[in-house]
C-alpha cells in the first residue's frame, strides 16, 4: 500500500538503504549531507521532492512521474473556480474616510524630523 507509513523504500543515494515511508524526507535530508558527491549528481524531481533521479534521466522521469496528475489535475481545478473579483462583487464594505494628507504635509515641510 502506497499510504502505509511503515512500508519500505529505498534510499536514492545508498542502494542498501531501506527506510520507513514516514522517516523518508527526514533520512533523505540526513542522507544528501553524509553523501554530497552523490547528491550532486541526482537532480530533484519538481512534482515531488522525494523524488530523486540521476540528471541525464530527469526529463524521462517528468514525463512518466506518477505525481506529475497531482499537479496537473490541481491546475485544472484551480482554472475551474471564479476570479476572486467575482467573489468579492457582492461586499458592501467600504473603507473609512483617511484624515492623513501627505502631500499636504510634504509642501509645508514640517520642522520636526523623524527620529528612529
Amino acid at each position: 500500500d502506497v499510504l502505509d507509513p511503515e512500508r519500505l523504500i529505498q534510499c536514492p543515494l545508498v542502494k542498501h538503504h531501506l527506510i520507513r515511508a514516514r522517516r523518508f524526507p527526514y533520512h533523505l535530508v540526513k542522507c544528501k549531507e553524509s553523501n554530497p558527491e552523490i547528491a550532486k549528481k541526482l537532480a530533484t524531481c519538481p512534482f515531488n521532492a522525494r523524488h530523486l533521479v540521476p540528471q541525464a534521466d530527469l526529463s524521462d522521469h517528468i514525463m512518466k512521474c506518477s505525481d506529475k496528475a497531482f499537479v496537473e489535475q490541481d491546475v485544472v481545478s484551480r482554472s475551474c473556480e471564479p476570479p476572486q473579483e467575482q467573489l468579492n462583487n457582492g461586499s458592501t464594505w467600504q473603507a473609512p474616510p483617511c484624515a492623513e494628507d501627505w502631500e499636504t504635509e510634504l509642501l509645508e515641510g514640517s520642522e520636526s524630523t523623524f527620529v528612529w
